[in-house]
């Protein structure tokens, strides 16, 4: 058989072989053409602005602030017109993903709102949520220098009777739609799908250290042995100021800086975490309230921003990139309103928060325990040392009342 012949039946069986090409109908759909005179920005969100109560409702923060924030990311999303369409606004664009972090509706429910396609929404939430960490984070959640430890130990000190605390660290799982092909990676141990939040908070509920992507399968302690803050924690590069003497108590000598953590973190010699156990002594049981008092700040801060980004009340069903990045975003922004609260009032802000249904639990969850926890002779004896002072020189009038 000639083979010529034989490749020309093969090529026309391959064409017709072929997936027919969708012909486009048009080239925007006519309700999207519609988007400057109807579109959710170009009429709602104006008349939110006329009141601050809807607008802080609406995107979950001021109209100052909100103002203030696109100064900051407006540059670095703005997008040039062309001679095909004009560009989404930066200001709409930010209102696009402020909502979807706000809410965690789908990219279709915002996309029909603004009147733009789900795709575009998929695209303007991962460019913006990018922008805005990089934006705010070295303004709001710049790495920690020896000066600032100081100052963080200081805050532990004055509101939570804690000394030499650089902060309080724990860890929450973000549930997300099992990813394709991940296998167990993700799966976590209340049979859920997540990402590991870990983060280290001060007195004043501000993230300090964040470390976003642990595979959800992890504990606490396993996703701090692989993050760069435990690394740095492990090796000493943290810049931790040096050792030194509580005053009042120069018996005890000289006591690291420490941060507090709860009993799904080993313990270290930079690291507490609670006596473990049911049959302890009262000194310990003492012990275990401060500290646990100490750490409530990290908490509370998980509290704040579950309950200020509603994102965190579904199960997020992006990409783990995608949500990384909302995450990040979510805390910078966190700490970029938290800033403003600080010195108003000394209560921690209060977030009126409205009945969920039962099919939309939060999904900021604890991280288990970790499988193991071999602590050297030293870490053993600062815990120790710690507890002599919380219970002699250190002691408060009420803490007696409580335990």
């Amino acid at each position: 058989m000639d083979a010529g012949f034989v490749a020309t039946v093969a090529l026309v069986y391959a064409m017709s072989r072929r997936r027919p090409r969708i012909v486009r109908r048009c080239w925007v759909h006519t309700i999207l053409r519609k988007r400057l005179q109807w579109g959710e920005y170009h009429v709602l969100v104006q008349e939110l602005r006329l009141d601050g109560v809807l607008f802080q409702q609406y995107f979950r923060m001021s109209k100052d602030a909100f103002d203030e924030l696109f100064g900051k990311v407006g540059p670095l999303i703005a997008k040039a017109d062309t001679r095909m369409r004009l560009s989404i606004g930066p200001a709409e664009r930010l209102a696009i993903c402020l909502r979807y972090l706000a809410t965690g509706d789908s990219y279709r429910t915002i996309a029909f709102s603004y009147r733009v396609g789900h795709a575009t929404v998929a695209v303007i939430v991962k460019e913006v949520a990018g922008a805005i960490w990089t934006a705010l984070v070295e303004e709001t959640m710049p790495v920690p220098q020896t000066e600032d430890w100081r100052a963080i130990a200081a805050g532990f000190q004055e509101r939570w009777n804690f000394p030499n605390c650089v902060g309080a660290i724990d860890g929450k799982h973000v549930v997300i739609q099992a990813p394709a092909n991940s296998g167990s990676l993700y799966f976590n141990y209340k049979s859920t799908h997540s990402l590991v939040l870990l983060a280290v908070v001060d007195a004043q509920y501000l993230f300090r250290v964040v470390d976003v992507g642990g595979f959800g399968r992890s504990s606490d302690g396993g996703s701090l042995r692989n993050s760069a803050f435990g690394e740095g924690l492990r090796d000493g590069s943290l810049q931790l100021p040096p050792d030194t003497v509580i005053p009042g108590a120069e018996r005890l000598g000289l006591l690291p800086h420490v941060f507090v953590g709860d009993e799904a973190f080993p313990l270290l010699d930079n690291l507490l975490r609670p006596f473990p156990g049911r049959q302890l002594t009262r000194e310990r049981r003492l012990f275990n309230y401060r500290l646990s008092r100490a750490r409530l700040v990290v908490e509370c801060a998980f509290g704040i921003l579950s309950s200020q980004w509603r994102m965190f009340r579904r199960v997020i069903t992006t990409s783990p990139e995608v949500t990384e990045l909302c995450v990040k975003a979510t805390c910078v922004l966190h700490n970029f309103l938290r800033r403003k609260t600080i010195g108003r009032s000394s209560r921690t802000p209060v977030i009126p928060v409205v009945a969920e249904s039962s099919d939309e639990a939060p999904t900021l969850r604890d991280a288990p325990m970790m499988g193991s926890n071999n602590a050297t002779r030293r870490s053993i004896q600062l815990r120790e040392t710690f507890c002599s002072y919380l219970n002699e020189e250190g002691v408060v009038s009420w803490q007696h009342k409580v335990v």
